[in-house]
């Protein structure tokens, strides 16, 4: 089934209830949207200079092009809300030396995130396997998580397309608003269903921030880096090479305080005659003071104007 961008014609009752809270943060009142009204949500991440995270910000230190035009902003919030996660670990037989690692650092990530967020876990090689038992989808107690990394077996290939794309899915059926996906692979596709541009079309689609961790030598045939930088940057996430297992820890330390410290921005996208059905995202900020600072959000979405409104 094909699945679009959060920015359909429908009630949006979790975009409605961001717009409540963006809009009381910054003092002004609340307003419900009518079901003809197409939202884009953005999850942006604001750094400084030396890489720090940046709080605090304000509405009108952000600017949102599209296409090169810009937007006006209707939904602000930078509050630490729970989020939708999903960790897909790579359960291939080259990952078997540093398995006992990527768990702990898993682990870490959950400890460090927001005790609300609801989170899966999926376990690839040949195959894409659920970690949490079919009648839990998602969950934020660390033992049944602890119990769903640990659940899969390091062998066979990796399937890397399949695991992202069924991420997705999986997302679309959580409860928050705001939703990511951290990949921890050591390497390429190999073993896949799906094609490499099938899982970035269903990228393109979704709201979902990737986070995506890189474990490899070198001299391993089945690295590609390229496409963990590719899904990160799509997305507006961020990808991570450590040097060696015990970089796993920090990185994944800093992925939860990365998801809790991004600001949720939000515009209504206007009908461009002739505009593609990918559209350009490009954010930027400043401040009174002229401090170098960086956002970072999703670089594209895939428009969908199945049911656009006639005028």
């Amino acid at each position: 089934m094909k699945r679009r961008l959060a920015i359909r014609n429908t009630t949006l009752a979790g975009a409605v209830l961001c717009i409540a809270i963006g809009l009381a943060a910054v003092g002004q009142p609340t307003y419900t949207i009518h079901s003809n009204v197409r939202l884009v949500l953005l999850d942006v991440s604001v750094k400084d200079h030396e890489g720090g995270f940046v709080s605090g910000l304000n509405k009108q230190n952000f600017t949102i092009l599209e296409d090169g035009r810009p937007q006006p902003i209707t939904v602000f919030a930078n509050e630490d809300v729970p989020v939708t996660v999903g960790i897909l670990v790579d359960e291939s037989y080259s990952m078997r030396p540093k398995r006992a690692d990527v768990l702990q650092a898993a682990e870490t990530f959950i400890e460090a995130s927001n005790p609300r967020d609801e989170i899966f876990v999926l376990n690839f090689n040949d195959r894409v396997t659920r970690g949490l038992p079919d009648r839990i989808p998602f969950s934020d107690s660390i033992v049944q998580l602890r119990s769903a990394l640990n659940r899969g077996i390091a062998q066979g290939k990796t399937a890397l397309n399949d695991a992202v794309i069924a991420g997705l899915k999986q997302l679309e059926s959580g409860r928050r608003d705001k939703k990511a996906l951290v990949v921890i692979s050591d390497g390429g596709d190999n073993a896949s269903h799906h094609t490499r541009d099938d899982m970035l079309k269903d990228v393109e689609a979704s709201t979902a921030t990737i986070y995506t961790v890189g474990l490899f030598d070198s001299e391993d045939p089945d690295r590609d880096p390229g496409v963990l930088n590719k899904l990160a940057r799509i997305s507006g996430g961020e990808a991570f090479f450590p040097r060696n297992v015990s970089g796993m820890l920090p990185v994944c330390r800093r992925i939860a305080q990365d998801i809790r410290t991004r600001y949720t921005i939000g515009y209504l996208p206007g009908t461009v005659k002739g505009a593609h059905d990918v559209r350009q995202i490009r954010v930027r900020v400043s401040t009174p003071d002229h401090r170098k600072l960086t956002a970072r959000t999703r670089t594209s979405y895939r428009y969908d104007d199945e049911n656009q409104e006639k005028e």
